[in-house]
């Protein structure tokens, strides 16, 4: 349509310059001789003026008509421009809101986004023509921006999650090494090392092959560790040199068989529990304690007898085990209990007796009342004979016998006495027998606070523990 318009505006410009020309244009033909023109006519001056100022009005209004045709064409066409300019810069508006439209947002933050959007508005701002204008597809260049800028946000949270998880399983391998290395830290034969390390580089790679973090974490060296720990202590407890081992966690003390301290440490979930064990040898010592009777199984016990040794803090606090393995070599009874004080006595006696007896009596009385008083008088005689002899016989013997053992005892070592070896055959199991006689007979002999010596033999490292608590020690016999 603007194309017509302005085709016109070039027609009217040519109409008007050729109206505007006061001399015919000459032709551009060769000359041709021209025949012999007749004399010209004779004018008049004053026909002649006349003639020129009809040319002059003829010119006059031929460039008022050209300026009137010329205007009215340039406003027709001023009209149509403007009119299609308009609709043009219109488009143009409405091409760029739609532009707008679309590129807003976190998508703006996208360096290819904002590079296209500024292309397409240029291209619409050099649009020359609404069709021109309405063939841009901005959809389409959006489309292709959304894809490319979801592309970029996947690859960027591609990226992210790879960093993240790149640092995880630096973390989680950092991890799994610093959880090894108390195992790795201890003496351990070659061969456990060995598997040690390779199931470290087993749990490595698996860290690494890892496709997640969910996955990484997941990974966790607590089977392998525990196994690894539960080898080491089997090792340990193989390898001490006594019977039995000491298991000994936050100063708790405890004796095992070899076999027994490996159940214990089988039976454990959680290989931080193991490590709170030190496995020790058993070095058996004799210490001496003086102790009330009550306090030693009633002094009820013999050489061998196992043991366990109880005692406590203070007078109000509960009792609790300190050593729960020990024996009883021997029980000395205290001096009292070898001072024999023994008396036996014996009477018999008799006796007999006879009596005889005779006897004679005579009475007379005699009453009267004169003025109503009672008046009597009474005469009684007698005679008794008896006649008696008792006779009695009676014997008794006594027999006192002391003696103070302790220092036959000594007489024996000394060698002042004879038949010492007889002497010390009789003496020999003198204590137990009373102890024996005691439970056989039901009858306390001696007192229950009764000091006696007791010579145990107990882990050493029981020691320090029975020494410090002496004063509470209860001492119970295991029974068989």
């Amino acid at each position: 349509m603007s194309e017509d318009i302005e085709a016109k505006i070039r027609r009217l410009r040519e109409l008007g310059k050729a109206s505007a020309e006061s001399e015919p244009i000459k032709s551009t033909k060769p000359s041709v001789k021209p025949r012999p023109a007749k004399p010209p006519r004779r004018i008049s001056r004053i026909g002649s003026v006349r003639e020129r100022e009809r040319r002059k009005r003829i010119l006059i209004g031929s460039a008022i008509i050209i300026i009137i045709i010329v205007a009215v064409s340039w406003g027709i066409y001023s009209y149509y421009k403007g009119a299609g300019v308009r609709e043009l810069e219109q488009a143009k508006k409405e091409k760029i809101a739609e532009v707008n439209a679309y590129f807003k947002g976190d998508i703006m933050n996208f360096s290819y986004a904002k590079v296209k959007k500024a292309e397409l508005i240029n291209k619409i701002n050099s649009a020359t023509s609404i069709d021109e204008v309405r063939n841009i597809n901005v959809k389409a260049v959006y489309q292709d921006v959304l894809q490319k800028y979801q592309e970029k946000l996947k690859e960027e949270e591609r990226l992210k999650q790879e960093k993240i998880l790149n640092e995880t399983k630096k973390q989680k391998i950092d991890q799994i090494k610093l959880e090894f290395q108390p195992l790795l830290s201890r003496p351990l034969p070659d061969e456990l090392r060995k598997k040690a390390i390779e199931s470290l580089k087993s749990i490595e790679n698996q860290i690494m092959s890892a496709k997640s973090v969910d996955e990484v974490e997941s990974v966790s060296a607590t089977p392998y560790l525990l196994e690894l720990w539960k080898e080491y202590y089997y090792f340990l407890i193989d390898n001490t040199p006594t019977q039995n081992v000491i298991m000994e966690k936050a100063g708790s003390k405890k004796i095992y068989t070899k076999d027994e301290a490996k159940t214990l440490i089988g039976s454990f979930l959680d290989y931080k529990e193991i490590m709170q064990y030190r496995v020790g040898k058993v070095e058996m010592v004799d210490i001496a304690l003086v102790l009330p009777r009550s306090r030693i199984n009633g002094a009820f016990v013999s050489p061998g007898d196992r043991i366990v040794i109880f005692s406590k803090n203070s007078t109000n606090s509960p009792y609790m085990e300190i050593a729960n393995m020990g024996y009883v070599e021997f029980v000395l009874l205290p001096k009292q209990a070898g001072i024999i004080s023994a008396r036996e006595s014996q009477s018999q006696s008799s006796s007999s007796s006879t009596s005889s007896s005779d006897s004679y009596s005579e009475q007379h009385s005699r009453a009267y009342t004169p003025a109503g008083t009672s008046i009597s008088n009474g005469q009684s005689s007698s005679d008794t004979y008896s006649n008696s002899q008792t006779s009695s016989q009676s014997s008794s013997a006594a027999y006192n016998y002391n003696v103070d053992l302790s220092e036959i005892l000594k007489a024996v070592a000394a060698g002042k006495i004879k038949a010492a070896d007889e002497a010390k055959r009789e003496l020999e199991s003198y204590g137990w027998e009373v102890v024996d006689l005691e439970k056989l007979s039901g009858m306390l002999v001696m007192d229950p606070n009764t000091q006696v010596l007791v010579i145990i033999k107990v882990p050493s490292v029981f020691v320090s523990d029975i020494l410090s608590h002496q004063s509470f020690i209860y001492i119970a016999k295991v029974s068989k």
